[in-house]
């Protein structure tokens, strides 16, 4: 019997618009346009990239046992998880974590929305909505719950780019009252009509939309959720407005090279069936100030802070455009003559190169007079042994073998935390 693939409401959009194919998640996604990979990639850098993300799941919790299942199941602690304070998640403020199994390995990540005291959202990877809605009903006890899996009923894009907000105020209803206030990981409105959130973001022409200061990119730019009969309608008046400002439709293989180049990790490659620790992600962990312990019990914990040996990932970069294949058994990370590991996801971020010894974007405001981007291979290994930064490893497959550097960090000067006000004006 053929696999079923399933279809985001957007599928006629790509094919129309002669994008190239692939099934992802499940579903028939569009790796790139004729623009090509590179332009998409440049561009949600540079002006705006439209991002097709109605795959992802969604999942709503409400009921007065809500928090409190969110907390044994979710492993930010939502009473000390916003801002430089670590204040309480409030109503309008949304934010990233992980779902562990009780051995610490990762089932997904996640970003949870609070809609209000007893009323959450959260977004999972596509095909994902059913496994962490049976996880958290596991959990439920006697916490009083209402647990919905949204999959397949929400629509969902990200305007990605430095001038998605001068797009959207061309769209929006009210684009300054909406704008104002506005942080990093935060939200507004809401994508069912029928609900009293929905009248706070709308569209000129009525259409209710939840706008999120979120995305995948590094870069400034929103999630935007409607309801599914509303996507294409939201996608084509997005695509109209930012039209004479560079805007164009961006495949999965930019976002992923974008997502690369930001430190940001592929669940199920960069994070998965093993301890969530020693990587660049553990921020997420909600770890006491000396960081001894957990300021809350959760799901996964107890293995975690018993862990003795676990294997460490970190982000690489390298001059070599060339890339090896992560689905090639015999990938592997070499440090000298010896195999210490694998090698988690490579890409190429073309924005960025390098000048005198350090990496420089095509955005960045200090780059070297005529500067011109050649690109620069990068992404995540996890290995067995204790690397720094500066330190140099071969990643090797059955075609190839490339030197790269262990760094901290790799495309310079996102725009992702950049004040909207700033942004806009």
């Amino acid at each position: 019997m053929e696999h079923y693939i399933k279809k985001t409401p957007l599928n006629q959009w790509h094919r129309d618009h002669k994008a190239n194919m692939a099934v992802f998640g499940g579903y028939g996604m569009p790796l790139w346009y004729p623009s090509g990979v590179k332009s998409e990639h440049c561009a949600a850098i540079t002006h705006a990239g439209l991002f097709d993300t109605s795959h992802m799941a969604v999942i709503l919790v409400s009921g007065t046992g809500a928090c409190a299942l969110l907390q044994r199941c979710f492993t930010r602690d939502l009473n000390a998880c916003v801002g430089k304070d670590a204040s309480p998640l409030f109503a309008g403020r949304c934010v990233y974590g992980i779902f562990l199994d009780a051995e610490g390995n990762t089932i997904d990540d996640a970003i949870v929305y609070r809609l209000s005291d007893d009323r959450f959202m959260i977004v999972v990877n596509a095909g994902m909505g059913a496994t962490i809605a049976a996880h958290l009903r596991t959990y439920t006890g006697d916490m009083k719950t209402d647990i919905t899996d949204m999959t397949d009923r929400v629509g969902k894009c990200d305007l990605q780019g430095p001038l998605a907000a001068k797009i959207l105020s061309k769209v929006l209803a009210a684009p300054d009252a909406i704008f104002n206030q506005m942080p990093y990981f935060s939200f507004k409105g809401y994508f069912d009509a029928a609900s009293a959130l929905a009248e706070t973001v709308k569209l000129a022409d009525g259409t209710p939309l939840m706008l999120s200061r979120t995305g995948y990119t590094g870069e400034f730019g929103f999630e935007l959720f409607t309801g599914p009969d509303a996507i294409v309608h939201v996608w084509e008046m997005l695509f109209e407005a930012g039209r004479d400002m560079g805007l164009i439709p961006c495949g999965l293989a930019a976002r992923d090279s974008l997502r690369a180049g930001a430190v940001l990790p592929l669940s199920h490659q960069d994070i998965g069936h093993w301890p969530f620790i020693h990587n660049p992600w553990t921020f997420a962990l909600p770890w006491n100030r000396e960081k001894t312990g957990f300021t809350k019990t959760f799901a996964g914990a107890e293995a975690l802070l018993k862990l003795k040996d676990a294997e460490i990932t970190y982000p690489f970069v390298g001059s070599d455009l060339r890339k090896v294949s992560t689905h090639d058994k015999a990938a592997e990370v070499l440090y000298g003559n010896q195999v210490i590991g694998i090698v988690l996801t490579c890409a190429t971020d073309m924005a960025t190169g390098m000048a005198d010894g350090r990496i420089y974007s095509i955005a960045s405001p200090d780059a070297p007079s005529g500067f011109i981007p050649g690109g620069l291979c990068c992404g995540f290994i996890k290995v067995t042994r204790k690397l720094t930064p500066g330190d140099t490893v071969v990643l090797k497959d059955a075609r190839r073998s490339i030197k790269v550097t262990i760094t901290g960090d790799i495309r310079p000067h996102r725009t992702a935390r950049n004040p909207l006000r700033q942004m806009i004006d």
